[in-house]
């Protein structure tokens, strides 16, 4: 199989890379900038292409003659009309001229923020509150993408990714874009007192996980289908807090804030993942390394 995709140079592209390479398909990476992860142009198997998703003529190129295209990149704007022209619209551009070049299947890197406003069980067919601009082009994204599968004949998936973290998945890599498990780490390494929310947490998701995930979706032959990319389980910050503590061996001091969050959670129901391809992630384990790597580090 090859495959487009865009984002490839990214925390998560990097991490679904790896695993489809492992899976020995054929990559045709879209990157800004060559240079950013030289191993990357080193790799067997994987053609790199500069350029961006708002250049028409380069994304038509690389669509020719491959079987996929997995979206994994993320265009941003301020406003609600330039994050639609750089997000959502890219995005349908991208489905149509795949469609024309006669990519059998398109897989979109949507959000849980397409689901927005928190209710007590969230699974993949609930109606979509987006909170943010953000949640609204990924909310529009599925959308534009499930009107045209419906009458395309390329099949197209989504997969809905929450807090994604872990280690860089090549050496020159990088780890996820937010910093909270960062600064935790330094704390803790530091013996400094670390402030957390009391009740606020997520169910993590490990890249390598999630890449399992996006393996699992591309060679499914489904069409038309949505997948929350997390796991099972709730983690607080606060108990990411006392494991890094636990490993930096520290005096560092925990300071829970009560800003009003509830103790029960709201879950997102991940039941779809396991009855479909018997995946069910733990976020634990993925956790105590990645905070062993960044105190180490630290």
């Amino acid at each position: 199989m090859k495959i487009f995709l865009t984002g490839g140079s990214g925390f998560i592209g990097h991490w679904v890379v790896r695993a489809y390479l492992e899976q020995g398909f054929a990559l045709r990476l879209l990157v800004r900038n060559k240079a950013k992860i030289p191993s990357l142009g080193t790799l067997p198997g994987v053609e790199l292409v500069e350029g961006t998703l708002y250049d028409p003529p380069v994304l038509e190129r690389a669509l020719k003659g491959c079987d996929a295209c997995v979206h994994v990149a993320l265009g941003w704007g301020e406003t609600p009309t330039t994050m639609l022209q750089k997000d959502t619209a890219v995005t349908a551009f991208l489905a149509e001229k795949a469609e024309e070049a006669g990519v059998k299947q398109f897989l979109y890197t949507s959000s849980t923020a397409a689901v927005g406003e928190f209710r007590p069980h969230m699974t993949e067919s609930i109606d979509l509150r987006p909170l943010d601009l953000y949640g609204a082009t990924k909310a529009a994204s599925e959308a534009y993408l499930l009107g045209f599968a419906a009458k395309a004949r390329m099949r197209c998936n989504i997969i809905r990714p929450g807090y994604t973290f872990g280690n860089p998945a090549f050496p020159d890599g990088v780890t996820q874009p937010d910093q909270r498990f960062n600064v935790i780490a330094a704390a803790a390494k530091k013996g400094q007192p670390i402030t957390v929310t009391k009740h606020d947490g997520t169910q993590f998701i490990w890249a390598g996980d999630l890449a399992r995930l996006y393996t699992a979706v591309l060679t499914s032959g489904l069409n038309r289908r949505i997948f929350f990319g997390l796991s099972s389980e709730f983690v607080t910050w606060e108990k990411v807090a006392q494991k890094a503590v636990e490993i930096a061996g520290s005096k560092s001091k925990i300071e829970a804030v009560d800003k009003g969050w509830d103790e029960k959670p709201s879950l997102f129901d991940m039941g779809a993942i396991q009855e479909q391809f018997g995946l069910q992630f733990q976020a634990s384990p993925g956790i105590t390394g990645h905070l062993e790597y960044l105190v180490g580090r630290a």
